[in-house]
């Protein structure tokens, strides 16, 4: 097929190279701008997307903006197949939507209807849900509402945002190739009405730990914002980012370090750091960390 590529960030990346591999002819990639990063952020840099269409000789195309009628008009004029949409990252107009021959098609990380929209895999892991996945969708103007032609799942258990975005974007990569090598073999599926949620986009204010909750929960936001942005408490006017984590089966008051091994009692058990990371410094080990920035037993945080 003639397919269009849209895609920004790592997720989208096995997607593209899956397509490639099936010998489909990827005519087009459509990514986000580059933007600032590298030292002190004074670097423009390449979406992990555009790196990869680019290292494959595939033109690529960033605009800001799909709303206007040059740009549907460009677009149209590949006389593409398919549009295969991963996290792109722009909403798209109903002339994109219609552009394709076979319309667009997105690789989705949740079992729809259930998380719709930008954070599913995180919000998934917050809620503490016990499965989740990946769906093909026929994208139509409402946000992740369009029906679905093919699913996968995979149980969640302790994985963190890295593991699972690595496992989905493998898994829709399979799915969205054995589609399109049958289309009609996977007819469109309306999504049921019951079970919609929202995956809204991960506020800052939610990455710091609260210790006046359920340690159950905060292990959660640590493996949710793991590797990115991280799961964070305040000592002495330093954030310390705790990367991985276990509970413990002890209580204390809130907040308290209930012993040498930084077990801190939270709402309701408590939670015991295994890897953190101080700002500006690499990740280490609770006991390496504690060798050089004691945290006493009694501190209240």
């Amino acid at each position: 097929m003639r397919i269009i590529f849209m895609g920004t960030p790592g997720f989208a990346v096995p997607v593209l190279q899956a397509l490639v591999e099936a010998g489909h002819e990827v005519v087009a990639n459509y990514s986000q701008p580059p933007r600032p990063g590298g030292r002190r952020g004074r670097q423009l840099v390449p979406s992990p997307v555009q790196q990869t269409a680019e290292a494959l000789g595939i033109p690529v195309l960033t605009p800001v903006s799909l709303r206007s009628g040059e740009e549907q008009a460009y677009f149209a004029a590949f006389q593409a197949d398919v549009a295969v949409v991963a996290a792109y990252g722009l909403i798209l107009p109903q002339p994109i939507l219609d552009a394709p021959r076979l319309g667009c098609l997105n690789v989705h990380g949740s079992l729809l209807p259930r998380w719709r929209g930008a954070a599913p895999i995180q919000r998934a892991i917050l809620a503490g849900d016990a499965v989740t996945g990946v769906g093909i969708m026929q994208m139509e103007a409402g946000l992740d509402t369009g029906p679905v032609r093919l699913e996968g799942s995979t149980p969640i258990g302790r994985k963190t945002t890295g593991a699972l975005t690595d496992e989905l974007a493998a898994m829709g990569a399979a799915l969205m190739v054995k589609v399109l090598a049958d289309p009609e073999r996977y007819p469109a599926r309306t999504q049921p009405v019951d079970g919609v949620t929202y995956a809204a986009k991960i506020d800052k204010a939610e990455t710091r730990l609260d210790f006046g909750r359920p340690a159950i929960e905060l292990e959660r936001q640590v493996r949710a914002f793991h590797p990115a942005p991280g799961a964070w408490f305040e000592y002495q006017g330093e954030r310390i980012k705790i990367l991985s984590a276990e509970l413990v089966d002890t209580n204390g008051a809130p907040g308290t370090v209930l012993d040498d091994r930084l077990t801190v009692a939270c709402g309701e058990g408590a939670l015991r750091p295994v890897h953190l990371q101080r700002a500006g410094r690499g990740v280490s080990s609770t006991d390496d960390l504690l060798r050089g920035f004691p945290i006493p037993a009694g501190t209240q945080l």
